[in-house]
């Protein structure tokens, strides 16, 4: 192009406020001239104080506000739509950004050399790291297997050799180009989507492509980017344009999984065949059985809703309410001094550094003479830390499976609480014990264990769903 282009950039936020401002910084970063973009913040009804902190500090960013929280879907469409009734030629490009990244100096400028050298590519989309691990490749794009509704990140977890060493700060600014520090990675890679956390598309291709699918969240730009390209456009993901966003080990599986399990049916349905959809809907009711025995009964329920809902064509928002809260991790001090609870189970997949809890064990143990807090020690083949509690009992389990169930087994009804890893909960654990209390890095939920009856009155809805 012989004049520099004009893009609107449009970042949708909820309650993200300072996400939001630290993005807006890297943006003044860009070796990109400022003033051929117009920068555009939507607002989903916010209550953190972000409209008032965005009108103070970026005057010059066009804030559209939403009533209500209407999802990405809502606040993405709302940026759309207001782009769409500009004028046909005030822009060339559009590039969608999260409000929870941070953006490489060169981040669009490598998406504009993609575009403006590839004139039947109609997306570029950045490579995703690891905002809280800098050093590791989230996604470099990424495809969907149409087959059994699961999406494959290209080049996840793959880290960046010499990186771990250098900090954030200093990589945002550095002359970076992945495809000359990583085995096979070409310049370019045709996928089948990338995510809406940083995506620049034509603006007359966008327009033609429309709104998105009223997915309220997850799963929309994946069935945008299948749109385009079965509009016969390509879409490519660029090792020269980086992002960095906060990595999905950090996020707990909640809420959201109604809206990853149902919007995957449609996008199936719409992009695949129904031999397709139908065993994945029968994975997810499989899903459902596993949160059951795991003793998360509400989350279950939310899997079978996704199948329901989608049966009955139901999209947009959902109104979710879950039964057990989770609860800041400094509360946990009143669980582990509370004198009805004598016994403690601690698996060695409970990291107590990254939960921060070790100290209050420690001193409960002091305090209290009549508590005992026994430590799970993984088997030799596994490697976890033997122990990561002084004077915790350790309970040593066999190294075959078999062998270790038998040792699940023979350990129930021992123990007044068994703690349980959110990221690697250990499914067997869930039922030795009064109480299973669920623990991440930042909260905690205390549930009741799960229970043969429940299990039973439950069974008949799960088969009635999968054979349906």
């Amino acid at each position: 192009m012989s004049t520099t282009p004009r893009i609107s950039v449009i970042i949708v936020t909820w309650n993200k406020k300072d996400y939001v401002i630290d993005l807006l910084n890297s943006l003044s970063n860009l070796d990109f001239p400022r003033t051929q973009l117009d920068i555009t913040v939507v607002d989903n009804a916010s209550s953190d104080g972000t409209v008032e902190a965005l009108q103070r500090l970026f005057p010059d960013v066009h804030l559209l506000v939403n009533a209500e929280n209407i999802g990405g879907t809502g606040g993405f469409n709302t940026g759309l739509s207001w782009a769409f009734s500009q004028p046909e030629d005030r822009y060339d490009y559009l590039w969608l950004l999260d409000n929870d990244v941070v953006v490489h100096k060169h981040a669009l400028s490598a998406l504009l050399t993609v575009l403006e050298q590839n004139p039947d590519v109609a997306v570029a989309g950045s490579t995703m790291m690891q905002l809280d691990y800098p050093w590791r490749i989230n996604e470099m794009g990424a495809f969907i297997d149409r087959g059994r509704g699961g999406l494959i990140l290209n080049r996840h977890h793959e880290e960046i050799p010499g990186w771990r060493e250098k900090p954030l700060e200093q990589l945002l600014s550095s002359d970076v180009d992945l495809s000359t520090l990583l085995l096979h990675c070409q310049p370019t890679m045709d996928v089948d989507y990338v995510a809406a956390a940083s995506l620049l598309i034509r603006a007359p291709v966008a327009k033609k492509a429309g709104l998105w699918q009223d997915f309220f969240i997850h799963f929309d730009d994946v069935e945008w980017c299948l749109r385009i390209a079965e509009m016969g456009h390509r879409i490519l993901v660029s090792p020269r344009s980086l992002i960095w966003h906060l990595s999905a080990a950090a996020k707990v599986p909640s809420w959201i999984l109604y809206y990853d399990n149902r919007n995957i049916l449609y996008l199936l349905q719409k992009h695949s065949n129904a031999e397709a959809v139908k065993g994945t809907a029968r994975r997810i009711i499989i899903k459902a059985l596993y949160y059951m025995l795991l003793g998360k009964p509400d989350l279950a329920q939310l899997h079978l809703t996704a199948v329901a809902d989608f049966k009955q064509q139901v999209t947009g928002k959902k109104a979710i309410n879950l039964a057990d809260k989770l609860q800041p991790i400094a509360e946990i001090d009143a669980i582990v001094r509370d004198p009805s609870c004598k016994s403690i189970l601690i698996p060695f997949t409970v990291n107590l550094q990254a939960t921060g809890i070790q100290s209050a064990l420690v001193k409960a143990m002091k305090q209290r003479n009549d508590l005992r807090i026994f430590y799970l020690c993984p088997p030799a083949n596994v490697a976890y830390p033997q122990c990561q509690l002084p004077g915790a009992i350790p309970i040593h389990i066999p190294q075959f499976k078999l062998m270790r169930y038998w040792k699940y087994f023979k350990l129930r009804s021992q123990f007044d609480i068994v703690f349980q890893s959110d990221y690697q909960p250990i499914l067997p654990l869930s039922w030795i014990a009064k109480q299973t209390l669920f623990i991440n890095d930042e909260y905690f939920c205390l549930r009741r264990s799960p229970c043969l009856s429940d299990l039973v009155k439950t069974l008949p809805v799960l088969l009635r769903q999968y054979f349906s």
